[in-house]
C-alpha cells in the first residue's frame, strides 16, 4: 500500500504545484484571453492536469525502484537461507558419516583395550614390589589404555543418537550438581568459583543429567585453562522468554578466529584433546531447541553462554 501511495500523492503534489502557479500568475496581474474571453480557470485546469499527469509519473518511478529494491533484498534473503540450508544439509551428513565411522571404531578398540588392560594388571601382580621400573612401566600403560578409553567413550557419546527427557528442571540445582562433579578439578588449581544467579529464576525444560554433561565438560575446560589461583564463574539470567547461562573463566580465552570452528567436530587447540567435547555439547544444546556461543569474559578470559527455553 505505501508503494501504491507514491504515485497519487506525486498527482496530489502536481495539482497543489498547478493552483499556486496559477494564483501567483493571477497576482501578478497576468490575465489569459480566447477570441475576448476570459480563460485562467482553463488554463489553471489544464496546468493542474498536466502537473498531476507529471507527478503520477515520477511516483510511478519511485514505486517502480522501491519495489526493485524490496524484491532483491526477498531474493538476497531467500538465496541466503537456500545457502545456510545447503550447507546445513552437508553439515548433518558429514555428522551422519562421522557418527558410523566413530562407532565402527570405537567398536573395533573398545574390547582390546579391555584386554590389554586385564593382560597389564596381571604382569603387575606378578612383578616384584622392589622393581619400580617395571611398576611405573605399569602405571603409564595403565594411564594411556585410560586416555583412549576416554576417546571412545567421546566418539560413542558423538555417534550415539540422543534421547532428551526435556522437563522442568531448576538452574541452581544444575549448578549445584555441576560443581559438585567438578569440586576435585577446581580445588586441584585453587579455582575461586563465583556464581551469579537470580533468586527467582525460572526453570528450564531440559533432560537435567544432559546438561549437567555439558556444564560439567565446560567446567573441566575452565578448570584446565585458568591458572592456578585463577577464577571460575557460573551465571544464569532470565532472556527472551528462556534462560541464559554463561561459564567464564580467567584464563587466555579463545582466539576470535578460532571461534567459528570450536564446537567442530574433531578440531582441537589442545595436544592431547579429541575435539568432541565442546561438539557433543552443541549437540546436546541444539537438542534442546537451544544454542551455544563462545566469546569473551569481561577482563580476559572466555565465556560458553548457553541459551535453553524456559519451563511453561
Amino acid at each position: 500500500m505505501k508503494l501504491v501511495r507514491a504515485r497519487w500523492w506525486g498527482a496530489a503534489a502536481g495539482v497543489v504545484l498547478a493552483v499556486v502557479d496559477t494564483l501567483t500568475i493571477s497576482a501578478l496581474g497576468v490575465r489569459f484571453e480566447m477570441n475576448g474571453h476570459h480563460v485562467s480557470p482553463l488554463v489553471g485546469v489544464w496546468f493542474g492536469s498536466s502537473f498531476a499527469l507529471l507527478g503520477f509519473l515520477a511516483g510511478y518511478v519511485v514505486e517502480g525502484r522501491r519495489r526493485d529494491r524490496r524484491q532483491a533484498e526477498v531474493i538476497r534473503a531467500q538465496t541466503e537461507a537456500i545457502a545456510a540450508t545447503r550447507a546445513r544439509l552437508a553439515q548433518t551428513e558429514k555428522l551422519a558419516a562421522l557418527g558410523q565411522l566413530a562407532a565402527a571404531v570405537a567398536h573395533e578398540v573398545r574390547s582390546p583395550l579391555a584386554v590389554i588392560r586385564s593382560a597389564a594388571q596381571g604382569l603387575a601382580e606378578s612383578v616384584p614390589r622392589d622393581d619400580e621400573e617395571a611398576r611405573r612401566a605399569y602405571s603409564f600403560i595403565t594411564a594411556e589404555i585410560d586416555r583412549l578409553g576416554n576417546v571412545v567413550n567421546s566418539l560413542l557419546a558423538f555417534a550415539r543418537p540422543l534421547r532428551v527427557d526435556a522437563r522442568p528442571v531448576s538452574v541452581h540445582e544444575l549448578f549445584d550438581r555441576a560443581l559438585l562433579l567438578a569440586h576435585e578439578e577446581l580445588q586441584g588449581k585453587a579455582l575461586r568459583v563465583r556464581r551469579d544467579e537470580p533468586p527467582l529464576l525460572p526453570e528450564v525444560r531440559a533432560d537435567g543429567d544432559l546438561i549437567c554433561q555439558v556444564l560439567l565438560g565446560l567446567l573441566a575446560n575452565a578448570a584446565e585453562a585458568a591458572p592456578s589461583g585463577g577464577e571460575v564463574a557460573l551465571a544464569a539470567a532470565a532472556a527472551d522468554g528462556g534462560v541464559e547461562i554463561a561459564v567464564a573463566d580467567s584464563g587466555p580465552g579463545v582466539p576470535p578466529e578460532l571461534r567459528a570452528r570450536i564446537f567442530e567436530p574433531f578440531f582441537t587447540t589442545r595436544p592431547r584433546g579429541t575435539g568432541l567435547g565442546l561438539a557433543v555439547a552443541r549437540q546436546i544444546v541444539e537438542a534442546h531447541g537451544g544454542r551455544i556461543e563462545v566469546g569473551e569474559r569481561t577482563g580476559g578470559g572466555a565465556r560458553f553462554t548457553l541459551r535453553l527455553p524456559a519451563a511453561a
